[in-house]
C-alpha cells in the first residue's frame, strides 16, 4: 500500500474519459489513499456521483453548497486538507479555466485554493489537444508548477487515432506513487 495515509483530491471533468476516473479512484483507494472526489457540473453527464461515492466511501462534491440543507463545501478546507490534487480527466475547458483562474465551479476554486502539488491528466480529441491555445494553457500550468501527465496515443472517442487519450489509470497511479516515494527520499 504505497499511498497509505495520503490524502488526494480527484477532480473529474466532463469528458468521455470520466469512466476511467472510477478505475483510478479504485486503484488509489487500494493503495491506501483517502480520496475526495470533486466533480465539475458537466462530469455528472458522463459518470454518476453515486458510482464515485460508493468507490471512495465519501460524499462527492460538485456544488458550493448542498441544495437540500445549505451545507457549505469549503474549497479552502479542501485545499488545505489534500497532499495532492489530480484532475483526471482534464478537458480543454477546465485546463483553460485553471490556466486563467476562471472560478465558475467548485473544482476550479478548489484548484486555486490548493496548497499541495497538482497533477493534470488531459483527455480530449487530438485536434483539441494540439491546438495552440490549449498548448499555451498547458505551458502556463507547467510554468506554475503543475505536473502534466501527457495523454496517450491511440483510438479516440471520435474514431480518430492520435494523442489525446487520458493516460491509463494504472500508469497515473504509478506516477503518483513515484512522486510520493521521491518526496519521502528527499
Amino acid at each position: 500500500m504505497q499511498l497509505q495515509g495520503t490524502k488526494i483530491i480527484l477532480c473529474v471533468t466532463g469528458s468521455i474519459a470520466a469512466y476511467k476516473s472510477a478505475y483510478l479512484l479504485r486503484g488509489l483507494v487500494k493503495q491506501g489513499a483517502e480520496v475526495q472526489i470533486v466533480m465539475s457540473p458537466s462530469a455528472k453527464e458522463f459518470i454518476t456521483p453515486l458510482t464515485l461515492s460508493t468507490l471512495s466511501g465519501r460524499p462527492v462534491l460538485c456544488d458550493f453548497f448542498t441544495k437540500d440543507n445549505g451545507q457549505w463545501n469549503s474549497h479552502v478546507e479542501l485545499g488545505l486538507w489534500a497532499d495532492l490534487l489530480i484532475v483526471a480527466p482534464a478537458t480543454a475547458a477546465t485546463i483553460g479555466k485553471m490556466a486563467h483562474g476562471i472560478c465558475d465551479n467548485l473544482l476550479i476554486t478548489t484548484y486555486l485554493s490548493a496548497k499541495c502539488p497538482v497533477m493534470i491528466a488531459p483527455a480530449m480529441d487530438l485536434d483539441m489537444f494540439q491546438h495552440p491555445a490549449n498548448q499555451r494553457n498547458i505551458e502556463i500550468l507547467k510554468s506554475q508548477g503543475n505536473i502534466i501527465i501527457d495523454p496517450a496515443s491511440g483510438e479516440l472517442a471520435s474514431g480518430l487515432v492520435g494523442q489525446g487519450r487520458m493516460e491509463e489509470p494504472e500508469i497515473i497511479i504509478e506516477k503518483i506513487a513515484d512522486y510520493f516515494a521521491e518526496k519521502k527520499n528527499c
